[in-house]
């Protein structure tokens, strides 16, 4: 609330500016940004406040948005509630965090013919303040899904140039892993390697909640099955296993285009034990050795055609 009081100019009037608006905090997919980080070193952040309304009908600046730039695939979740505010998957995407507040009104708003010189106005409302949990689930074009020691990351590293843990023992990859396959024609196609499953997975048993919400993320999966039964492993069991697996924690993901992968054909069961299967699922996986770098290239061709449906020749 101001009047103009100045020199030679009597009955000034009313002369107070409105506030400025509050900043709102907003979150934003960028493909520059790979982890959450940044914000985990920083978890105060806050917008620029807006600015106090000034005599002589000067008004207050407006506060500036924060806008945290995060990666592709992230969830925003309300800490005190639980509730899901939202998530940011497509680049440039944003997602409104918490509302910056309302400008005030200043007295100059209020005159009329018969209130030439008002003294009301109003106050600014205070923006929201929120405790946000924020995750990650990774997108790519195509997951890699398998129970243990199926020869996952092995596939990985020779269908791109990932460098993922290799190792003769089960879990040797306890975070996803993203690699890029470039193709002939200068397309890329990420492919990201999940952690082994096993029963129960959908339950949460062996992190499996940790490692199934990156599945979600992709496009298409490739089952890479342990055709040679190493471990008394039977490779139709394991494919009906990991269907189960997959819609017992997301009914969408057993209906997702797939690709079934038959590894270790250079093991001596390896050809029996592709045969039985074929007959028992009625499906043609492809044979390849990821040891020996046998079929990958078949891999990679289907891989592309389901992607990149229009480049076919």
């Amino acid at each position: 609330m101001a009047f103009r009081r100045e020199k030679y100019v009597p009955r000034g009037g009313p002369a107070g500016g409105d506030g400025g608006d509050g900043g709102s905090v907003y979150l934003q997919a960028s493909p520059h940004a790979n982890s959450l980080l940044d914000w985990y070193y920083r978890p105060h952040q806050r917008a620029g406040d807006g600015g106090r309304g000034q005599p002589k009908d000067c008004h207050g600046k407006t506060g500036a948005d924060l806008v945290m730039d995060v990666p592709c695939g992230t969830v925003a979740w309300d800490a005190d509630s639980g509730d899901r505010i939202g998530e940011v998957v497509q680049e440039g995407e944003r997602l409104l965090l918490a509302q910056g507040g309302k400008k005030g009104l200043g007295n100059k708003r209020f005159v009329t013919s018969t209130n030439q010189a008002p003294r009301e106005y109003t106050p600014g409302t205070p923006g929201e303040a929120r405790t946000i949990n924020l995750e990650l689930k990774l997108v790519a074009d195509a997951g890699l899904v398998g129970y243990p020691n199926a020869g996952k990351s092995t596939l990985l590293s020779r269908l791109t140039h990932a460098k993922p843990k290799v190792a003769a023992y089960p879990f040797t990859t306890l975070n996803p892993v993203i690699g890029v396959l470039q193709t002939a024609t200068y397309q890329t196609v990420k492919i990201a390697d999940i952690p082994g499953l096993v029963e129960g997975a959908h339950t949460g048993v062996g992190l499996g909640h940790d490692f199934l919400r990156h599945i979600e993320r992709t496009r298409f999966l490739l089952l890479v099955l342990d055709m040679a039964g190493v471990d008394g492993r039977d490779p139709v069991e394991d494919y009906h296993g990991l269907l189960h697996e997959l819609a017992a924690y997301n009914p969408q993901l057993k209906d997702r285009p797939r690709i079934v992968v038959a590894n270790k054909m250079d093991l001596p069961a390896a050809a029996e034990q592709l045969q039985a299967f074929k007959q028992a699922t009625g499906l043609d996986p492809i044979p390849i050795s990821a040891q020996d770098d046998q079929g990958i290239d078949a891999v990679r061709k289907e891989l592309c055609s389901l992607i990149f449906p229009w480049a076919k020749r």
